[in-house]
């Protein structure tokens, strides 16, 4: 058995200085109460309602080597959690993207860059182009999307053939299905969800809060509220999300027949 957290909060757009305090605060709650992994919302540290690319421009940093991933670092190292926290990217070439970081008591992991953009984020960030990744810490084998992913549940069902145990999905919820659908996300593929949501009103647009950590047999093992700043622990089993046998006569991954269904 092992701990695991959601960070719900309510970022300051365009204010990296006063997120890093908020996250380091939920961060050392979730550690101190002997949470093992934390995920914290989409564009934690930016905002998320941007106007025009130029803001974007104002925060994103490069990913491993900026400050956001050098601060997820340290604070990952101090208070000995694994961190998974949604991130504005910048690359070499000055191009932007929708990411999360994986980082750990031991340095940076990997990241991910967000593939389905939803609605005006087209207008900011490019498609992501390093396909849904795993990442192994020890006690568990994570994958990772950002928000709008959830709505497409082949990025799901990638993940869970490629070995991921918990799917760590840092979000910036508006549309109220998320939190029906991701625990059967994690019903469908045997896996653990931790969807990190956050909360407020940024620019008129308000979000939905009601983090959740799903169960593989469907259970919402603890889910937050529509407002609050908050840290949210499970203590999950992870041999319930390495069986993907129902009875004695099915198993979800071997009984699939890909051949018949549609591309």
């Amino acid at each position: 058995m092992v701990k695991v957290a959601f960070g719900q909060m309510n970022p300051v757009l365009l204010s990296p200085g006063d997120n890093l305090s908020k996250a380091e605060a939920l961060v050392e709650r979730a550690a101190s109460e002997g949470a093992k992994l934390i995920v914290l919302p989409e564009l934690f540290d930016t905002g998320y309602n941007f106007e025009s690319k130029e803001e974007v421009e104002s925060v994103a940093q490069p990913i491993p080597d900026g400050k956001i991933t050098r601060f997820l670092i340290r604070t990952a190292r101090k208070h000995g959690i694994f961190i998974v926290a949604g991130t504005a990217e910048r690359d070499s070439l000055g191009r932007l993207y929708n990411s999360a970081v994986v980082v750990g008591p031991m340095g940076y992991i990997g990241k991910y860059r967000k593939i389905h953009l939803f609605a005006r984020e087209k207008e900011f960030f490019e498609p992501g182009n390093l396909g849904f990744q795993v990442f192994n810490i020890g006690f568990a084998r994570i994958g990772v999307m950002i928000c709008f992913d959830w709505f497409f549940p082949e990025g799901a069902r990638t993940l869970a053939l490629k070995g991921a145990e918990i799917i760590a999905h840092p979000a910036n919820l508006v549309m109220p299905y998320a939190p029906r659908a991701m625990p059967i996300r994690a019903l469908e593929n045997r896996v653990y969800t931790i969807t990190a949501d956050r909360v407020g009103v940024e620019r008129g647009l308000r979000f939905i809060g009601r983090s959740q950590i799903n169960s593989p047999l469907a259970e919402t093992l603890v889910e937050g509220s529509e407002d609050g700043e908050e840290v949210g622990i499970a203590e999950i089993d992870i041999s319930l999300a390495r069986s993907k046998q129902l009875n004695d006569y099915n198993d979800i991954f071997r009984d699939r027949k890909p051949q018949y269904y549609a591309r």
